[in-house]
């Protein structure tokens, strides 16, 4: 699963990663959040959409349930699986209208050790950030009566990963993640990347980090929550 992850790029950094145009440089001037090391579900970090084979970034809620589910004050989910998501009632309508990218420096799993909830830190081995297929009930320039959140869209850990988690995110290369996001790629298509798309086990590296990761709390978001610790930490 993702149950965190880091967010401190900016739009432009992001955005050149993807292979966007560049050319009008003022367009990704300004307009970006505070570096976040830390997010956690509830808060609202950038979704990616592709709009006219434009970016853009919409900061959302990371969440999402059903208007049913809002009444009966029931906790929002936040990961869709693969497997299901795009024949379960819950993400469908979203496979086809609501496609996003969730841009990232690396995400957090967490294992038990000696009785207590230890973080880890994954990103790509070569240092390129992560970009994780996600899902959304938002549509551009529409009045929604409805809460609106996204979904990260998680496969199994095979391959090297499950010794931390037997769930992981969805990501994908720029190429991919274009083709995920656009609005014209056939939902079956769209499918497929998904399923077959998602970068290796080994693309990834990760350590242990200190155990103030463990505490959701938008203050608690610092560059050194990233730092690998020791083993005897």
């Amino acid at each position: 699963m993702c149950g965190r992850f880091e967010q401190s790029g900016t739009r432009k950094y992001y955005a050149r990663a993807l292979g966007a145009d560049m050319s009008n440089d003022l367009e990704w001037t300004g307009g970006d959040h505070i570096a976040s090391y830390n997010i956690a579900p509830g808060l609202c970090p950038w979704m990616i959409t592709l709009h006219n084979h434009r970016l853009e970034f919409i900061g959302q809620t990371w969440g999402y349930r059903t208007p049913e589910e809002a009444a009966a004050k029931k906790k929002p989910w936040i990961n869709a699986r693969i497997e299901k998501a795009l024949t379960g009632r819950y993400f469908r309508h979203m496979f086809r209208d609501g496609r996003v990218i969730i841009p990232g420096g690396g995400w957090f799993e967490w294992t038990l050790e000696n009785g207590k909830k230890q973080p880890w830190y994954i990103k790509r081995k070569d240092d390129e950030p992560i970009f994780m297929a996600g899902l959304t009930n938002f549509r551009p320039n529409t009045q929604q009566n409805v809460e609106v959140g996204f979904v990260i869209v998680t496969e199994d850990s095979s391959g090297g990963m499950v010794d931390i988690h037997d769930r992981r995110p969805v990501v994908l290369e720029p190429e991919d993640a274009w083709r995920w996001m656009d609005p014209d790629t056939p939902v079956e298509e769209a499918a497929h990347i998904a399923q077959t798309r998602s970068l290796p086990g080994d693309a990834f590296t990760w350590w242990r980090v200190d155990r103030a990761v463990n505490r959701a709390d938008p203050f608690n978001n610092s560059r050194e929550l990233l730092k690998p610790i020791s083993e005897s930490a």
